[in-house]
């Protein structure tokens, strides 16, 4: 082989890798020229260039300067200037140059990210390799973002909404002007997110910590509490947010929106004042009344006449009927205003369950209750609530299903502690109703039902105080095929 044949062989591979490369171009380093030595299929694609025309000459004789910003020290000059005098690579992780197409006569904006590497033949640089990739798609991919998020933004603080960004990696915190005035400051005032921590009623700060540990498992971010402003002056809030994570699911901010509830909170507070003051008195003819009963029971317990017994059989059930219905809204206002607490003591739950059977059959024996215990279950929980949550069980299990069918109360440890289930054959609960069913004045809305009397509050309640006691709740049921109803607590002793 000879010398000449030698050096064609590297040569023609040469050419044929690097015309194919993605959007390269080989110039020298002959500043300030920078004569075109190489350049790929792809580069002459996006140059709108032909190979023929463009080898041989300086760059800038191809390509010429834009010369409205001079100091731009991203352009081609600059950048080639640099990478031949100090002999380093040099990036330009984006850039604008339109590119013009043929087919619509017109030039389209693209954005594009390259690489200048040097290449040097001793100490001295000798050419440049530029590579460029198009990254058109990614950029107004962002701009879109952003865009959106502005007009969400914007959207937000027309509307009322007080809006923040935190940034979790840089502990940066965008506050809009909204919000700040909301915390009592002035608009153009800068809060940071301990400035906002610290303004928290110190009994609700636990809420917030408690709310941002729960959005790193959820995502969601959510509380009410009480703020002090500068003044002095007491406030609510409600704030919502939602985390966003990066490529590898590591939560990186929080966006979100918070508003004022005061005005609500306060109309709240009053109406729970009122149904407590309202039970309160409601109580006490209550007591008058279910006693006169009692002493009229004892009276004529030898009479013959069952029309008065019945009367009173009846009358007694009504008031004590009522007298559950007073303590439910004493219960609902205590919960409301965080003042419902639990007596807590050890007990054996079959007992208190047995001792609800025993009440419910002396008030109304229309339904055959059965009762399948498993060995004791001993609890640690408030003996008078968690009968509360059994006493409801069974009677929303007689409302809703026939008179004379069978109600089965089961009591056993399963994997989530002592449980307690009560399963009637009546009317059934659709899904879409099953998952509303705990909320508050929820009411199934049905033919079958509408004739049942009740205000939606037994079951928000019975799930509130099993939430209290840590433990769970649930509805297992089809419609037309009956109910069951169930509740786990805590193991005790604690494993």
């Amino acid at each position: 082989m000879t010398r000449e044949q030698q050096h064609a062989l590297p040569d023609e591979i040469f050419k044929i890798i690097f015309e194919k490369s993605p959007g390269s171009l080989l110039v020298g380093a002959d500043a300030p020229r920078f004569t075109i030595m190489a350049a790929s299929d792809d580069y002459l694609k996006i140059t709108s260039s032909i190979r023929e025309d463009i080898l041989g000459k300086g760059f800038f004789e191809v390509f010429p300067d834009d010369a409205s910003d001079p100091d731009d020290l991203t352009t081609a000059r600059h950048v080639f200037t640099k990478v031949a005098e100090t002999g380093l690579k040099v990036d330009v992780p984006c850039y604008q140059c339109d590119v013009y197409n043929a087919d619509t006569k017109a030039y389209e904006v693209h954005f594009w990210s390259c690489s200048n590497i040097p290449f040097s033949c001793g100490n001295k640089v000798a050419y440049i390799l530029n590579t460029v990739v198009d990254i058109t798609a990614e950029v107004k991919a962002r701009q879109a973002a952003t865009e959106s998020e502005n007009r969400l933004r914007l959207a937000a603080e027309a509307t009322g909404f007080a809006t923040f960004d935190w940034d979790l990696k840089d502990e940066k915190n965008y506050c809009s002007p909204q919000l700040v005035e909301l915390f009592g400051y002035p608009a153009d005032a800068v809060l940071t997110s301990t400035d906002v921590f610290n303004m928290v009623h110190p009994d609700d700060k636990e809420i917030v910590i408690n709310a941002f540990n729960e959005a790193y498992k959820t995502g969601v971010y959510h509380y009410e509490v009480r703020i002090i402003w500068p003044d002095g002056s007491l406030h609510w809030i409600s704030t919502r947010g939602k985390q966003i994570s990066d490529e590898e699911k590591t939560n990186t901010r929080i966006l979100g929106t918070v508003l004022d509830i005061t005005e609500s909170k306060s109309d709240e507070i009053r109406k729970n004042d009122f149904i407590a003051m309202a039970s309160h008195e409601l109580k006490t003819p209550l007591t008058s009344i279910k006693s006169y009963i009692q002493i009229l029971a004892k009276k004529l317990v030898n009479t013959e006449d069952n029309f008065v017994i019945n009367a009173l059989s009846k009358a007694n059930f009504q008031v004590n009927k009522m007298t559950d219905l007073i303590h439910s809204f004493l219960d609902l206002s205590k919960l409301e205003s965080g003042k419902l607490q639990l007596k807590r003591d050890q007990f054996d739950i079959n007992e208190l369950i047995s001792d609800t059977i025993t009440e419910f059959i002396q008030a109304s024996n229309t339904h055959n209750i059965e009762f399948e215990p498993h060995g004791i279950l001993e609890v640690d929980a408030d003996r008078d609530k968690i009968g509360q949550v059994i006493s409801n069980f069974l009677s929303n299990a007689i409302k809703y299903s026939p008179r004379g069918s069978t109600i089965t109360i089961t009591s056993k440890t399963t994997d989530c502690g002592p449980t307690v289930s009560v399963t009637d054959l009546g009317v059934g609960i659709k899904p879409k109703d099953q998952k509303r069913l705990f909320q508050r004045f929820y009411r199934v809305d049905s033919d079958k039902t509408m004739t049942v009397s009740g205000f939606g509050i037994g079951l928000y309640l019975a799930g509130e105080i099993i939430q209290c006691h840590k433990g769970k709740i649930g509805v297992e049921s089809a419609e037309g095929e009956g109910s069951t109803f169930y509740f786990s607590l805590p193991v005790f002793p604690p494993l």
